[in-house]
Parts: C-alpha cells; structure tokens; sequence
C-alpha cells in the first residue's frame, strides 16, 4: 500500500499542468536538443474545444503559434486581446504572460513550437 502511495504522488508531482485544463488536449509531436547547449526545441498539437480556455501562463523560451483550425482568442500581457483564425501566426517572448481561449463555435487547433531552456517545465500557470 506504501509503495501505491509513492507511485501515485510521484505521478501527481510529475503530471503535466497542460493536461489538467478541461477542454484541452496538448499532444507533443517532437522534442530535440539545438546545437545551442542547454536548449531544446519542442512541437506540439494543441487542441481546445468551443469554449475552452488556458489560463494566463508562460514558458522558459520563444513560443510560436500557428493556428491549424478554429478561431483563438490570445491575450499577451501589455498588448490588446486578438482573434486569430486557421493560417495566421503569432511569436511570444520568452517569459512573456499570456492566456489563449477557443472563441469559436467548432474545436480550434494551434501548433506550438517552443524553443526552450532544457529540463524546465514548458508550462507554468501564472495564478
């Protein structure tokens, strides 16, 4: 019983903030080191169903969004709200808070790549 214990806290402890969101299915499509040490790329899918919302949230490196599908609402701390659609792009410093929302009626799909400081977590909700 001990050992269930231990095994199910380290999953708690090491299960990713992304799949906690209702709505949203993060799935990571590829991960590689860059010839730059200590950084890494990092592509994934993310899907949000009508109405869904990530919270405000930043990561350790660059974010680029290309929008597959859908219209998204993103919200980057110090600049105005905007509405992206299926083909347009959007590029987020690093460190930089932002949130993003499925403004549409139909699920809405991103690609995210992220280039990022390697072993830190590619997520972290800013509360």
């Amino acid at each position: 019983m001990k050992t269930l214990r231990i095994i199910a806290i380290g999953l708690f402890i090491t299960m990713p903030t992304a799949a906690q969101q209702p709505g949203i299915k993060r799935t990571e499509l590829q991960r590689h080191d860059l010839s730059v040490p200590g950084r890494e790329t990092v592509q994934s899918r993310i899907d949000f169903a009508p109405g869904a919302a990530f919270p405000r949230h930043t990561h350790p490196g660059e974010e680029i969004i290309y929008v597959l599908e859908g219209k998204l609402e993103y919200q980057v701390d110090g600049k105005p709200p905007m509405t992206l659609k299926a083909g347009d792009v959007l590029f987020i410093p690093a460190g930089t808070i932002h949130d993003a929302r499925n403004v549409g009626n139909t699920n809405s799909t991103e690609l995210g790549t992220y280039v990022v400081q390697k072993g830190k977590p590619l997520v972290v909700i800013v509360e």
